[in-house]
């Protein structure tokens, strides 16, 4: 008997597709095509969204240099988000597609104008991930000597979206009448200045943009520490999340939907994505020589360990591979410490890189697309009929194959078992969150 169905993401960024292995390809998507094909992919295997990471820094916090990021193209180099948004929207009918962007960094006007103009592009199914930036080094190259304090940064988010949010709706949904026997494209009394002044930021208004199909994008958050978990709980459509293992999923995703019940919302309004990395082979035993392959690799190991450095400002160089870490703290991203170090379990450095498989994996998948289905399914019905999982590839290396791998064996296989949809039946990003 199908097990409750969900939904299915994919977390991506817009950096180097795998270029130096055998099934590697040129190394070179700059042009976005290899992601255009890679969402038109997902599109057929029915995902609900592809989502674009972002930072805006070459970092040098491991090592205190660029070498580990540029050597292997770890973070860096990147492209901005909201072109490739643009042409995967274009290229794509059904599927929502979500890029990430600061308030730390962009201004709220700016911002608002940007979205509403992607979800006009997208015909209704465009999604922000809304992140406060975790790196030092970026705020260094917006003329700021170091990152605001981590709750303020939430402090000033909750704020900043409610500015957006307004500017949204400074056009009224009937705004544009196109009235030829008038000649009034737009009724000027139905948009309107919203004269907003709040602690942080202020604005005018109006947008000078008609308002989009969704009135408002689709909210993505990613809240790992209790600040993040209440603003994701306050204002997200869907939550990116890691967790260790089942229990830890499952507290997760009880934890952030009482908080939103606390605040007027209805839970069953926010679908929380778990990430994972499945590794898949013809059998169990080429999955696991795989991934063991993977994990032991020492450029995968540095690389995973540069890429903690860069979201929590630590440089993980410093500790022995061979030894537990110390306690630490960070101004960073505190969930993905805390998930990555599993403090209290006594592992070694190098064993907590091999647990996270280069992707922060909230559940451990390998084996053929058929016991990879099945075991999603145990999960999800384990935590009381989750709300679904957002595929990363293990240490963030895309390749056509790994697409394949997914969209055309994995997908099968959870839709084989009524797992996950096998056709879009709404046009709007949100409407297809909430379908089931």
């Amino acid at each position: 008997m199908a097990g409750k169905q969900f939904h299915m993401g994919w977390f991506m960024n817009f950096t180097t597709n795998e270029w130096n292995t055998p099934f590697g390809n040129d190394g070179m998507p700059w042009n976005g095509k290899f992601y255009i094909e890679m969402a038109q992919a997902m599109e057929r295997a029915c995902f609900d969204y592809i989502m674009i990471e972002d930072t805006l820094m070459v970092s040098e916090a491991y090592g205190g240099t660029s070498e580990a990021y540029l050597k292997y193209a770890s973070m860096a180099p990147k492209g901005d988000p909201a072109p490739l948004a643009a042409i995967m929207s274009a290229a794509t009918s059904r599927m929502g597609v979500v890029a990430t962007m600061s308030t730390t960094f962009y201004p709220p006007f700016m911002l608002a104008r940007l979205c509403s103009t992607l979800d006009s592009i997208a015909e209704g199914r465009f999604g922000w991930n809304i992140v406060t930036s975790g790196e030092d080094g970026s705020a260094q190259n917006f003329g700021m000597d170091k990152l605001t304090e981590h709750d303020l940064r939430y402090d000033k988010a909750d704020e900043y979206v409610d500015l957006v949010c307004k500017l949204w709706d400074s056009w009224e949904p009937d705004a544009v009448v196109r009235d030829r026997e008038t000649n009034t494209y737009a009724d000027f009394k139905k948009v309107r200045p919203i004269n907003f002044s709040g602690k942080y930021y202020k604005s005018r208004g109006p947008l000078n943009t008609v308002r989009s199909p969704q009135g408002r994008p689709v909210f993505v958050q990613a809240g790992g520490s209790p600040r993040g978990r209440q603003f994701a709980a306050k204002s997200a459509d869907s939550i990116i999340a890691v967790a260790n293992g089942v229990e830890g999923m499952k507290a997760y995703r009880d934890d952030v939907r009482a908080r939103a019940a606390a605040q007027g919302r209805n839970p069953d309004d926010i679908k929380v994505l778990f990430v994972i990395g499945p590794v898949l082979g013809e059998t169990e035993e080429e999955a696991r020589a795989k991934k063991q392959r993977m994990d032991s690799d020492p450029d995968a190991i540095m690389q995973s360990l540069a890429g903690l450095s860069s979201v929590t400002d630590i440089d993980f160089s410093q500790f022995d591979l061979d030894k537990p870490l110390p306690r630490l703290e960070t101004n960073g991203e505190r969930g993905s410490l805390d998930k990555f170090a599993q403090w209290g379990s006594n592992k070694t450095l190098r064993q907590l890189v091999m647990d996270n498989g280069g992707t922060s994996d909230s559940i451990e998948l390998v084996g053929t697309p058929d016991q990879v289905a099945e075991q999603m399914g145990e999960a999800n019905e384990a935590m009381g009929g989750g709300d679904g999982f957002l595929i990363s590839a293990p240490y963030m290396r895309v390749s056509k194959q790994y697409i394949t791998e997914i969209c055309e064996g994995l997908i099968p296989a959870l839709q084989r078992r009524g797992l996950t949809r096998t056709q879009y039946t709404t046009s709007h990003l949100r409407d297809t969150l909430r379908e089931f």
